[in-house]
């Protein structure tokens, strides 16, 4: 174990597992490269900047404190956090690859792989929530808040440690015959095994949402359907989403974790699917804003209350009465959060 880890730092290594691994080593900076890499870096900013409006409107209204919007919250950290990884990941790639050291080959692929998961983890801990507050059908109170962190770092400590297994020793560091082809120093058995607990992931996200829908309709839809459901809506639309980002790069990697090295050339452009995964941090944030006007509105403030002050440069002051108005709930993201009237199932004022 401790030559394993010895060989952490040298700098020879990564070029090693590429020469192994890929047919020819084009790491020169063309102009094509350099112009996907410059559309990456800016479709990252603009994730990042994206979820990071959608964070500062959860945290400064109270309203948006409820546990739903903290668990959009969490899913657009993670997003944020996954565009700045890709911005890393891209800066790190091309001809600076193969001046990485493994460990900092690791630490880049690890990142994105941990942002990954969380995004992953945060829909299932959403679906999770949702199955629990049907059963009970209770309001939020300590209880339910303490599920609600346990759940946040339950998904965060998971993420970690799934992305940081190939730097704890699970690579193929010194065992060639046993890297992928798309990531050189991950073991095939790593790729096929993330590649299947996220499937697995999935589809248990997929099985409890139908699930739920089906226990609405029947029983619950004379109170909380049609608010309930369009909560499911979203959150739908945000996995739908997630699957179709990813289901191309997922496909990629379970081809690489099955394919013997230098036989299948479509790896060689796995770079294509990994960067179209990356919309899905782009429209996570887009979709969930869309179906909430009042979260839309506080998520454009910033800009409107920026247009503002430039209309009344020069004057001293302005109309007092001219302020933003307090969000009202319009949306059906917001009915879906509140609890109706009938005492069969509430004991507060949120809904399941």
């Amino acid at each position: 174990m401790g030559g394993l880890y010895s060989e952490y730092l040298n700098p020879e290594k990564v070029l090693e597992h590429y020469n192994y691994t890929k047919e020819t080593l084009d790491m020169q900076e063309t102009t094509s490269r350099k112009v996907a890499s410059a559309f990456i870096i800016i479709l990252c900013c603009a994730i990042v900047v994206e979820n990071l409006l959608v964070l500062i409107a959860v945290a400064r209204n109270s309203k948006f404190h409820s546990a739903m919007y903290l668990f959009l919250g969490n899913l657009a950290a993670s997003d944020l956090l996954a565009g700045v990884a890709f911005v890393a990941n891209t800066l790190l790639s091309g001809h600076v690859t193969l001046s990485l050291t493994p460990v900092q080959w690791f630490a880049r692929e690890g990142s994105a792989f941990i942002t990954l998961s969380a995004s992953v983890f945060s829909l299932l801990a959403i679906a999770i929530e949702r199955q629990v507050a049907l059963a009970k059908v209770k309001l939020y109170g300590s209880d339910k808040s303490c599920r609600m962190l346990m759940l946040i770092g339950a998904s965060w400590l998971i993420s970690l440690i799934l992305g940081g297994l190939p730097i704890l020793g699970w690579n193929c560091l010194n065992q060639l015959e046993a890297c992928s082809t798309v990531l050189p120093l991950y073991a095939k058995h790593y790729v096929l095994c993330v590649v299947t607990i996220f499937s697995v992931i999935l589809l248990a996200i997929v099985a409890l949402y139908v699930r739920i829908y089906f226990v609405v309709r029947s029983s619950h839809a004379d109170v909380a359907g049609p608010q309930t459901l369009a909560l499911l809506k979203t959150v739908t639309i945000v996995l739908g989403v997630l699957i179709i980002c990813w289901l191309p790069a997922f496909s990629i990697l379970l081809l690489d974790s099955t394919c013997p090295v230098r036989a299948c050339p479509v790896l060689y452009k796995a770079h294509y699917f990994f960067a179209f995964a990356t919309l899905n941090s782009l429209l996570n944030p887009v979709i969930y804003t869309w179906r909430s006007r009042d979260l839309r509105r506080e998520v454009l403030r910033p800009l409107q209350c920026w247009r503002r002050g430039k209309g009344v440069t020069g004057r001293r002051g302005g109309n007092p009465g001219h302020r933003l108005l307090p969000l009202r709930s319009s949306s059906s993201l917001e009915r879906g959060m509140h609890m109706p009237t009938s005492p069969t199932f509430l004991e507060g004022n949120t809904v399941v």
